[in-house]
């Protein structure tokens, strides 16, 4: 046996070694599905009303019992005639009515008008951004928002993120499902094909990296 047969057998053994590492490393390896565009499209709604808003009752004729309220933590509000109206979950225009039927026991056909301020919004629709961001919080969700938007507001991540090990949890069809997104490529290396949109209650968890 010569010597450059016995290297070519320490050269196939090596290389059968690391195949059969890169199979192993690749079994315990648990890659998330990425949002496709399907599943990054957010359908258009009304904003509807939480608890921290501020709602400006206007009644027409009536100024008397025109006011801006805070919607209280239970999510109900409080005017004059009108005590304990649930308002959170509400639009400002189904809240106008509503508050319409509250007052028709006093005001004979009142025309209201609700606007709504210091938007806060429904927690379940609030995103969620844990973990390494650099200003961990709630954020109220605005239309057309998406994952940059979110990482502007809360400053981006800490140099200890692993910002492409980052994961989105929502809700799709009353099930909670995960979705893998990439922070690094988007702020480090800015790529724009990673960024995506954001649905209302979605919740943005960023891991630490340990290496």
């Amino acid at each position: 046996m010569n010597a450059l047969h016995i290297n070519s057998v320490k050269w196939l053994g090596s290389s059968a070694f690391a195949l059969s590492v890169l199979t192993l490393s690749g079994c315990t390896t648990t890659s998330l599905p990425s949002l496709t565009d399907m599943e990054a499209q957010v359908p258009k709604h009304d904003y509807l009303i939480g608890p921290g808003d501020n709602v400006n009752i206007t009644v027409w004729r009536n100024p008397e019992v025109s006011q801006t309220v805070p919607v209280r933590p239970d999510g109900k509000i409080t005017t004059p005639l009108v005590e304990d109206l649930p308002a959170s979950g509400r639009t400002a225009t189904e809240l106008a009515r509503d508050i319409e039927v509250a007052l028709s026991k006093f005001i004979q056909q009142p025309v209201v008008t609700v606007i709504v301020t210091d938007f806060v919004g429904p927690y379940t629709e609030q995103i969620r951004v844990i973990g390494q961001a650099a200003k961990p919080q709630a954020l109220p969700y605005r239309e057309d928002m998406s994952l940059m938007d979110v990482l502007i507001a809360v400053g981006g991540i800490t140099e200890f993120a692993s910002g492409n090990k980052a994961t989105i949890v929502r809700k799709i069809d009353g099930k909670q499902q995960k979705f893998g997104v990439r922070l690094d490529d988007l702020i480090k290396e800015g790529d724009i094909s990673a960024n995506t949109p954001m649905r209302p209650g979605d919740v943005l968890i960023i891991p630490e990296s340990f290496f």
